[in-house]
């Protein structure tokens, strides 16, 4: 940062200097990109024009540990705070960068780990299993770090008298018990993206398009998850709608995941299940502050850039390597 005014905007958690109107932002990212030897991850819940310039698109972890593989010197992730954060755990050496440090996560922030340290005390015998959706802090208080993808095959591979804190997603943690029978100590948390889906609405839908097929994420609530022909990660989604031989999709999670889906398909119909609101589809506000213009400026000043102490990268990334050992030896 070189002026005054630009502190002052970093200070606020975004980068956003006016840009020059009549530049090509596609073109000037791509050239910045080269110029400053960075990778561009985004998150399939991104808006399609950053995903359609983004060198590797997906979920979060996945994300990371393509980055870490590259010899990037700068990652720029177009996602949310704690996925860079992840990123920044997987490449404590490369400088990660975030286009907006207001771009948070109210699954994250449902659960603050100072109140999570206290929880966890209550249950001295458990060990903690935390969805990769929270926070470095919360990933250092963690013994295994798990995604929606593997939440149930890391919960099954403990020993059945092995006790279980899981947290913070209460709705995945609902789904980890009913598949795999345990009795789980859940903290209350939840993702508002996945929470605010309208079973009437979906009703309306479903008599609308009979042969559709309804496709969710295991962050759903139970209701919702009761009627899914088919539940799985985003990735697991994804997957899914190109591999089944339907043609039609109503899909219950945010709505960016949509535009990868009718790239890969473009013969099959893709709807979005809708939200409690006025809106027609359910798009998650934090991964929406994202733009291109903010992609350019945090390319161009190298700033906010995602700090986290060498003792938190250390305790954080234990449970994160434990899963991938985890999940090696269970060839997932």
């Amino acid at each position: 940062m070189n002026t005054t005014f630009e502190r002052d905007l970093e200070a606020k958690g975004f980068i956003d200097i006016p840009i020059d109107p009549t530049i090509d932002l596609v073109e000037e990212i791509n050239r910045l990109k080269k110029e400053k030897n960075a990778v561009i991850l985004a998150h399939y819940y991104q808006e399609s024009e950053i995903q359609d310039l983004a060198d590797y698109i997906g979920d979060s972890l996945g994300l990371s540990q393509q980055a870490a593989k590259t010899d990037a010197d700068v990652i720029v992730f177009a996602g949310v705070h704690f996925m860079a954060e992840t990123a920044k755990i997987l490449s404590p050496t490369k400088k990660v960068l975030l286009p907006d440090l207001k771009a948070g996560c109210s699954l994250s922030d449902s659960c603050p780990p100072h109140l999570f340290a206290k929880f966890k005390e209550q249950y001295p015998d458990h060990l903690v299993i935390t969805y990769v959706n929270c926070t470095a802090e919360l990933k250092a208080l963690s013994d295994i770090v798990c995604t929606s993808s593997n939440a149930v095959q890391i919960v099954e591979s403990l020993p059945e008298s092995q006790k279980i804190i899981f947290g913070p997603d209460r709705n995945l943690g609902d789904y980890v018990k009913r598949k795999t029978g345990r009795n789980l100590v859940l903290w209350n948390g939840a993702c508002m993206v996945h929470e605010i889906f309208s079973q009437e609405k979906i009703d309306t839908l479903r008599s609308a398009y009979p042969d559709a097929k309804f496709i969710a994420h295991p962050e759903c609530e139970d209701h919702i998850l009761a009627q899914a022909d088919f539940i799985g990660s985003t990735s697991g989604m994804l997957k899914f709608t190109i591999e089944d031989p339907g043609n039609t999709y109503i899909v219950a999670t945010e709505s960016g995941i949509l535009h990868q889906m009718q790239k890969a398909s473009p013969h099959k119909t893709f709807i979005p299940a809708p939200p409690n609101n006025a809106c027609a589809c359910n798009d998650c506000p934090h991964m929406k502050l994202n733009t291109l213009e903010k992609l350019y400026n945090c390319l161009y000043y190298e700033q906010p850039e995602i700090i986290l102490s060498a003792d938190v990268i250390s305790r954080a990334r234990k449970p994160i390597e434990r899963m991938l050992d985890i999940s090696a030896k269970l060839g997932l």
